[in-house]
């Protein structure tokens, strides 16, 4: 039987989701977790990697197992697992559904704090500099408008296409907050701090609008802006039709 399990984390102790052979991650803690509560090696297939230290709100995994009849398996789960990982649910799905390849919209937040505060070291990247928002607004709209991406991706990484479609490129104030909220089908390695890096050139007036568009169309990531730290990243949201849902 195949089953999705949906989770949490905060990433600041990890070295990101996939496992590493000399450092510690997420998908090592919680197979860790499950294999043990379930007293067989569980191996997890995730929806996407995250990078050292980025959190996610909302992400999902798949694993095999002859049979899931263990009551309240996700309270038991979430007693082993560490504060900073958290299991919400385990549905049964068709046994073709896969975690990364059926996904078809992934979300991801970065926060950014204009005020210093203490409390939010962690958890968002501080821009002491006044931003212009419209015009970082007007460039995000730019996205949209293209596909290729290789000059947000990390260089030197083996992928098959720079190619994403990208559905949502967003500005908005949330309380303290300053988010940028974008979703498309998929995500290139380092591409969402790349783009977050220079949609705040824009914001300081360092780059213009129509830099930006030239910097996409030039395909080299010597052009964009700077990563912003991975502490301010959030994967929030991953979609799946529902028909993969038994």
């Amino acid at each position: 039987m195949r089953f999705f399990i949906q989770f949490s984390y905060f990433g600041k102790q990890y070295h990101g989701w996939q496992r590493q052979p000399n450092a510690i991650t997420v998908q090592e803690v919680l197979e860790k977790a499950m294999s043990t509560i379930l007293n067989q090696t569980i191996v997890l297939t995730g929806a996407g990697r995250t990078d050292a230290g980025v959190h996610a709100k909302q992400m999902y995994a798949h694993f095999d197992i002859e049979s899931l009849e263990i009551k309240n398996l996700e309270y038991k789960l979430n007693s082993y697992l560490p504060d900073d990982i958290a299991v919400q649910k385990i549905v049964a799905v068709k046994e073709d559904a896969h975690a990364r390849f059926n996904a078809t919209a992934r979300t991801y937040e970065y926060w950014i704090r204009q005020q210093k505060d203490p409390f939010a070291t962690d958890a968002a990247h501080y821009v002491k500099q006044p931003l212009d928002i419209a015009a970082m607004n007007t460039a995000a709209k730019i996205l949209l408008t293209e596909e290729d991406f290789e000059c947000f991706s990390k260089s030197n990484t083996d992928v098959y296409t720079y190619l994403c479609a990208i559905t949502k490129a967003e500005w908005t104030q949330n309380n303290e907050n300053l988010v940028f909220t974008i979703t498309a089908n998929r995500f290139l390695r380092n591409m969402v701090r790349a783009i977050v890096g220079t949609l705040l050139e824009v914001g300081k007036g360092k780059l213009t609008v129509k830099d930006v568009n030239t910097i996409i169309k030039s395909k080299d990531r010597a052009n964009a802006g700077v990563s912003v730290p991975a502490k301010g990243l959030y994967l929030t949201q991953v979609l799946y039709p529902k028909a993969i849902v038994e």
